[in-house]
């Protein structure tokens, strides 16, 4: 398992960042590589983020020193969206088939986790994000058809899009981890604008269904202080919670979102109106 340490940052620094100094500590540029587990641990209430693409060998879940602890999810939980071909995690020697747009939680305490491919010609790619937690949940799969839809926006400002919600306690328990899927219908390009802040929470976007030329402009920092970052597909972004969150793709698109912080409120925004954005 590769694991990437990315540090906290404080705003009055963040705002001087040059562009590559912004890609350096915010953007997750590669988020799948084939046969391995590539994950980003950032300090921004320790939030691990990544990739799991099992193509030709099965992947197995390991904690290393950064992580102290005998096993990944020894004080951990995680939520997992496959969004590649068929494949299944083995928890504990049960193993759960995970299709394309199906989704998972699993549980602190669970000792071995093990991602595999149906098929290897159209392998699965399982995105990743787990929090620090504090009691066991049970393990929960939540198929496409089961998440919480939340329907957003009008064609007037470009942002028609259903939320899923997977990790949510809508649909499951869990200790602080959030998650669900956002997707944009055709002509809508906005994810949310007007803009918030939630400081209270944290948050990680995982940009994908987007075509090899089409970008996303991830609107980000203080709302005095706004910055971007130009993404594309499958690639993530670490949105601290003194941070706006919002984007603007080129066209429709998709995007996993992951929050943890002090609560599972997923309304819990702080609203800007446009005149507070610079």
């Amino acid at each position: 398992m590769e694991l990437d340490i990315r540090y906290a940052n404080h705003p009055d620094d963040a705002k001087y960042y040059t562009t590559d100094e912004i890609r350096e500590h915010f953007l997750i540029e590669d988020v799948f590589v084939q046969d391995q587990i590539k994950f980003t641990y950032s300090h921004q209430d320790r939030i691990i983020a990544g990739g799991v693409m099992p193509v030709n060998k099965e992947l197995a879940l390991e904690a290393g020193k950064e992580m102290g602890a005998d096993f990944f999810l020894f004080a951990r939980e995680l939520g997992a969206i496959n969004v590649g071909g068929p494949g299944i995690i083995v928890l504990d020697g049960e193993e759960h088939e995970i299709k394309s747009r199906d989704g998972i939680y699993v549980g602190k305490g669970i000792k071995d986790v093990v991602f595999k491919s149906v098929d290897s010609s159209n392998p699965a790619k399982f995105y990743v994000n787990s929090a620090t937690a504090h009691k066991e949940y049970p393990t929960v799969k939540i198929e496409f058809d089961k998440a919480n839809p939340v329907k957003l926006g009008n064609p007037e400002t470009m942002n028609v899009r259903t939320i899923y919600q997977y990790v949510h306690p809508a649909v499951c328990e869990s200790c602080q981890l959030t998650m669900g899927m956002t997707i944009l219908e055709p002509q809508s390009a906005w994810n949310t604008m007007p803009s918030h802040t939630h400081e209270r929470r944290m948050e990680v976007y995982f940009y994908f269904d987007m075509k090899e030329d089409q970008r996303v402009f991830h609107m980000m920092g203080q709302p005095n202080e706004t910055r971007h970052i130009i993404m594309a597909n499958e690639q993530a972004v670490i949105s601290p919670s003194w941070s706006i969150h919002s984007g603007v793709g080129t066209s429709n698109y998709s995007f996993i979102w992951g929050m943890c912080g002090e609560n599972k409120i997923f309304t819990d925004m702080d609203h800007l109106s446009m005149d507070e954005l610079r």
